[in-house]
């Protein structure tokens, strides 16, 4: 069981669609391999009688010739050297924000040490690659900075911003042990959004990363769910000059400001909750035309460790946030359905331990497995029995979030204790669709 191919697509661009076509029939563009200079050549292979051997159908890299380690070791040192130089260099001519060139170099020896954990025989290409386009997209927006409106369409062309951020996570993922839950969940969501139904899916949310996770671990079996889904983004995802090019183009975005940032400072307030507004008149409109797929994460920002006893779990949902998108999707005049989501992909990218009042935090990044699942559909008729109109939105919104932890300790099982798809449930079933 292995990865999908790391793909190199930075730049690509996607074939024009027909607005009379159904995105559900139109033609999708190719999986490409990586560019020549990203496959394997004959400097990067393993020499003759080396012990390196083929894992289902990918070669498992031998150990190397001492002439060929030490030029290996060297390039990459040239190349790496050449990363560093190339942000000060912008910095010293005034191009690059110090705390932006501070934060992209860290940003490089975390993510240099991560990619190279996960025995890829071109990770260091890979890494060096990803790297470089970053630092590109990042100084151009630095020099040009993109504003984000209230709906945000992932960038396609002319650079695919949404490639790049799939290829930029993907060597972060151990998709050896990595797991799905309830994959046939996922086919009764892309059945109903042919219909012209709504969904939403009421989640936790771990890390920046979470999209490109979602997306990896459903592009084999679930593609347009992948590129399709509309996320409820806070505005840090949307200024954070490290993360704006992810947001670009690794999500749809619905952009908000999260209660948990609204009061920061005091003076923009009002101008907050202006936005706020817009942008939940542009789900709106969404939702009436049907067919979307809506990701929110009800406790307003991503999980952290219980501070007593630093363990990892989703964060409590807020009973008002369930409410007022089950209302806009009851409301939208388009049958809509509600899925219960949960994450587990923290070591990926945690955040930091306590919720951060300033932009630009640190990135500490890991290679491992990650875990998604969700849950058959949430009817809030049939959970909300009560003559009580608070206590049956409570009921709802505990319901939801009970099995997104259910779900969670399933996924932490298979994960963190190495139980893999033997720790499965009668009620949730995992698999790794990429196999």
């Amino acid at each position: 069981m292995h990865a999908p191919p790391l793909v190199v697509l930075a730049g690509g661009t996607c074939p024009a669609v027909s607005s009379s076509s159904s995105p559900w029939t139109a033609p999708r563009a190719a999986i490409l391999t990586a560019p020549a200079r990203l496959l394997r050549s004959g400097r990067g292979a393993p020499p003759a009688g080396s012990q390196g051997c083929v894992e289902g159908g990918r070669r498992v890299a031998g150990p190397a010739g001492p002439g060929q380690g030490r030029r290996a070791r060297l390039l990459h040192g040239r190349r790496g050297s050449e990363f560093i130089l190339g942000v000060r260099k912008e910095l010293e001519n005034g191009k690059l924000p110090a705390d932006v060139a501070s934060n992209l170099e860290e940003l490089y020896y975390n993510y240099k040490n991560a990619v190279l954990q996960n025995g890829d025989p071109n990770a260091y290409e890979i890494m060096i690659s990803n790297m470089m386009t970053m630092f590109d997209r990042v100084l151009l927006d630095c020099q040009n900075p993109f504003t984000f409106p209230p709906y945000h369409k992932a960038i396609r062309e002319p650079f695919d911003y949404y490639m790049f951020g799939q290829n930029y996570i993907r060597p972060l993922v151990d998709f050896r042990n990595s797991f799905v839950g309830n994959i046939s969940v996922f086919r009764d969501m892309e059945e109903k959004l042919r219909q012209g139904h709504n969904i939403v899916l009421m989640s936790n949310h771990q890390t920046e990363a979470d999209p490109a996770i979602i997306a990896l671990l459903l592009e084999k079996t679930n593609p347009w769910i992948s590129e399709n889904i509309v996320y409820i983004a806070g505005d840090r995802v949307v200024t954070d000059p490290l993360c704006k090019p992810f947001s670009m183009g690794s999500r749809n975005l619905i952009c908000v400001y999260s209660k948990k940032h609204m009061n920061d400072y005091p003076e923009l307030i009002e101008m907050k909750r202006r936005s706020n507004t817009r942008s939940l008149k542009e789900m709106a409109l969404l939702l009436r035309g049907g067919s979307q797929i809506i990701w929110i994460a009800p406790s307003g920002g991503r999980d952290r460790p219980d501070p007593l006893a630093g363990e990892w779990c989703p964060a409590p949902f807020d009973t008002s946030s369930v409410d007022n998108m089950r209302r806009l999707l009851e409301h939208s005049g388009t049958p809509g359905h509600i899925y219960p989501l949960s994450l587990l992909c923290y070591e990926i990218m945690p955040p930091p331990q306590q919720v951060e009042k300033e932009i630009g935090e640190r990135r500490m990044i890991s290679f491992h497995g990650v875990g998604l699942s969700a849950a058959e559909e949430m009817k809030y008729e049939e959970i909300a029995n009560t003559k009580n109109i608070d206590e049956g939105r409570e009921l709802f919104a505990k319901t939801l979030y009970d099995s997104v932890v259910n779900q969670y300790n399933v996924l932490k099982t298979a994960i963190f204790r190495d139980h893999g798809a033997a720790a499965s449930s009668p009620v949730m079933s995992l698999s790794q669709p990429w196999r």
